[in-house]
């Protein structure tokens, strides 16, 4: 056991007894809706994770604390205090957890928490990947890496289509990260449920792709799997629109010369804005929809 990690009673019980449990991220919390619809939406994809069989485990930090599940105070207390919180990736959790700060954990921070834990599956939006204009700024997402290198699956709608999704295929290939398919030969584009890139392997269960996890990691073949969902058709965005909008956001940013971390708040925060908050009615949705697919793999797993 870590000794900065705290496992929540009803998280650990679970895990010690064999029962299905999902990692959820923190950053869509403090960082990608206001107060009170992101304390709403957690507790949703919370109840939706239960109602289909698993335990859910939100992960942050409090107080220095790592944190493998949340009550719903602490959830309280996170979406509260909205963007003052620190967004933590890898880099961030030693300085979050030294100076007892409060922290909002991005995928790679979520995995890393969650791998401590015991937890081997995790349901987020859509995961980062190489930025656009990486050539020259080098701005790839930490996400990546962690994929590399950490044994938890994530289920996703995709990387974020603010991205280049071609270039983070690539990445991930060079890295021999899996992009699997629930019932698609397409890479959803988070907004979208197709884009131009394909994926690994088109899988048509949950329990096909449990057992795909299951053989990679009882072959010592480590890092974690990406399990692409598409966004439900009726919530899905035309792609004109999301282009357009995107497109408009990145010259924005720009402009403004945001980069580094800050980079995809902005962009997600603008794009919604530019689409009368459309983006982030769908956003909700996705998540919504992968927290379903997460808890039927991990019951099957």
């Amino acid at each position: 056991m870590n000794q900065f990690l705290d496992i929540h009673p009803e998280v650990a019980e679970a895990i010690a007894s064999g029962k299905p449990v999902v990692a959820l991220e923190s950053t869509i919390i403090s960082h990608g809706m206001p107060w009170p619809q992101n304390a709403e939406t957690a507790k949703k994809v919370e109840q939706i994770i239960r109602d289909n069989g698993a335990i859910p485990a939100t992960i942050a930090i409090i107080d220095g604390r790592l944190k493998a599940g949340l009550s719903n105070d602490e959830i309280d207390t996170l979406a509260k205090a909205g963007l003052s919180v620190t967004k933590c990736s890898r880099r961030d959790l030693p300085f979050v957890v030294a100076q007892k700060q409060h922290g909002a954990t991005t995928v790679a921070a979520t995995m890393i928490i969650a791998s401590m834990a015991g937890i081997r599956v995790f349901a987020t939006g859509g995961i980062g990947g190489v930025h656009r204009g990486a050539q020259q700024t080098f701005d790839i997402s930490a996400d990546l890496q962690e994929l590399a290198k950490t044994n938890v699956a994530v289920v996703c709608a995709g990387a974020k289509s603010i991205l280049d999704l071609a270039l983070t295929r690539e990445y991930l290939e060079t890295q021999g990260v899996p992009v699997l398919g629930y019932k698609t030969d397409a890479l959803p584009a988070f907004y979208t449920r197709e884009s131009d890139q394909t994926v690994d392997y088109n899988m048509a269960s949950a329990k096909d792709i449990a057992q795909f996890i299951s053989a990679k990691w009882h072959m010592q073949l480590h890092g974690g799997t990406v399990i692409a969902n598409p966004i439900p058709e009726e919530f899905a965005m035309d792609k004109k629109a999301i282009d357009s909008a995107i497109n408009q956001a990145l010259a924005e940013m720009e402009e403004q010369g945001v980069g580094g971390k800050e980079s995809t708040p902005f962009l997600l925060a603008r794009v919604a804005e530019l689409t009368g908050g459309n983006s982030l009615a769908s956003n909700i949705q996705l998540v919504f929809n992968n927290a379903r697919l997460a808890a039927e793999i991990a019951t099957a797993l």
